[in-house]
């Protein structure tokens, strides 16, 4: 019996010197992987930072001085604009800093551009122009012009009494950010994320996360991002945190950028030895611990299919791929051809400028989104969705006459305006102004849509929300 105790007690004391010595392994092996990370991270951030003074910051403080010229001041003060002075010092600065410049003159209420072009700021237009002007800041960054999407730093001009003259600004094509992060990434590794206050990703390392359109990544739409825990994703706070991307471990820096109010996000990949080191360490416990182990395989692979399906749910996001004006022109052609006769519907949502002031341009956009989504569930198969402007939208529509397009347009009026907002704003109201025109002969399509917009224009001018129609005499 004293032998069998004496025996016992030698287990439990194995036990217990394995238990140590597993606690042991467990703190040195962590303290050593932190190790390696800090100095992993510290090495990455010093290229980091190089890249985020040359790309960001300096046409930043070149923008901000250039915008404090007395050459600059002038030519926004003057009462008449000097258009040809404007193009001359715009294509003199773009030719000395390879940089592109643009000027927005608040009493012409035109911007000029260095590549020679103008355009004229036309509120409901051009929104960033009346957006930008009210905000309290004197410097705003932001992504534009569509059809070659660049960023943009727009400097507040003001004269010596302090009376709002215009904005002053640089631009940089998007597609240079992503051969000089292209070029940073083979050199270094690691992947850039820059990201706003509210979780859009404005200049990314990944072409495929770059802005399009109008449309943002939002961080939340990521895989990886998705699987942090909630109170990471609602801090935001992911400085030192470890994720997987594609099998891969990376781990994060993170970088605040307040001249723009954004967040860098530095992702690092783990070096291969770490990696061993991490991996013979998982070993050496799983060999001891089986049960554990057991454990963990079941809690990982229950964590993954619930994960997956949460992922599923996260990145599926309601767009609606619709032709543009261009191409309805065609549409309207062949439909023609095929009925001789079509009605065509014009829609406008209600305050979209407002609205888009009020809850910023994510919630505008998902409100666009659950429009189109709306609009070509009510569809016949022959009908035609199209996009007319930025907030419009057409529908061609044959084998129906005008009072046929004119009810079924206050059936899509009606059910527009019950519609809840997007998930971020639900209460958000939702409403549509409708125009109806129709031809039964061969017509130019532009025809019969000035008469759809001069019905458009009768229904915002009696109050929106309302469905209009005017036929060609």
């Amino acid at each position: 019996m004293k032998a069998f105790r004496m025996l016992h007690r030698s287990f439990l004391l194995l036990f217990a010197i394995v238990i140590i010595s597993i606690v042991t392994l467990v703190h040195v092996s962590i303290s050593t992987i932190v190790a390696e990370q800090s100095r992993a991270q510290q090495q990455s951030l010093s290229p980091a930072i190089s890249l985020i003074v040359e790309q960001l910051l300096k046409p930043l403080h070149v923008s901000e001085v250039l915008g404090k010229s007395q050459e600059v001041e002038a030519l926004l003060n003057a009462e008449e604009v000097d258009e040809e002075a404007v193009f001359r010092v715009l294509q003199r600065l773009q030719s000395e800093f390879d940089l592109f410049f643009f000027l927005a003159s608040e009493k012409a209420r035109i911007q000029y551009d260095a590549d020679g072009s103008k355009r004229s700021l036309t509120e409901g237009d051009i929104s960033w122009y009346f957006k930008y002007k009210d905000l309290p800041q004197d410097k705003v960054a932001d992504i534009g012009k569509w059809e070659n999407p660049h960023f943009f730093i727009d400097i507040k001009i003001f004269n010596d009494y302090g009376e709002f003259l215009g904005f002053f600004g640089i631009g940089k094509s998007l597609a240079s950010f992503v051969s000089i992060f292209e070029t940073y990434k083979q050199q270094f590794g690691y992947d850039f994320l820059f990201v706003d206050e509210k979780g859009d990703i404005m200049l990314s390392s990944d072409p495929a996360l770059m802005a399009d359109s109008s449309n943002f990544t939002n961080l939340s739409e990521l895989t990886w991002y998705a699987s942090l825990p909630k109170a990471v994703q609602q801090q935001r706070d992911l400085n030192n945190k470890l994720v997987t991307i594609e099998h891969e471990d990376y781990l994060i820096a993170e970088v605040r950028l307040n001249q723009f109010n954004w967040t860098v996000y530095l992702l690092s990949p783990l070096q291969e030895r770490q990696s061993e080191i991490s991996q013979g360490f998982i070993i050496s416990v799983v060999t001891l611990l089986v049960v554990i182990f057991s454990l963990f395989l079941m809690v990982y692979h229950l964590l993954y299919y619930f994960r997956r399906d949460i992922n599923a749910e996260l990145i599926i996001r309601t767009t609606h791929s619709l032709p543009p004006r261009e191409e309805m022109e065609s549409y309207y052609q062949k439909l023609m051809s095929q009925h001789n006769a079509v009605s065509i519907i014009l829609v406008d949502l209600d305050n979209f400028s407002q609205l888009s002031d009020t809850y910023g341009r994510n919630v505008a956009d998902g409100v666009l989104d659950k429009v189109a989504g709306y609009l070509s569930g009510q569809l016949n198969q022959s009908d035609v969705l199209g996009r007319w402007s930025s907030e419009e939208f057409i529908i061609l529509r044959p084998l129906f006459g005008p009072h046929d397009a004119f009810e079924f347009a206050q059936q899509l009026r009606y059910g527009i305006a019950t519609l809840s907002g997007p998930d971020s704003q639900p209460d958000a109201k939702i409403t549509a102004s409708f125009g109806v025109s129709f031809t039964a002969i061969p017509r130019p399509m532009s025809e019969i849509t000035i008469n759809a917009e001069d019905a458009l224009y009768q229904a915002k001018r009696d109050g929106c929300n309302l469905v209009r129609m005017q036929l060609i005499e």
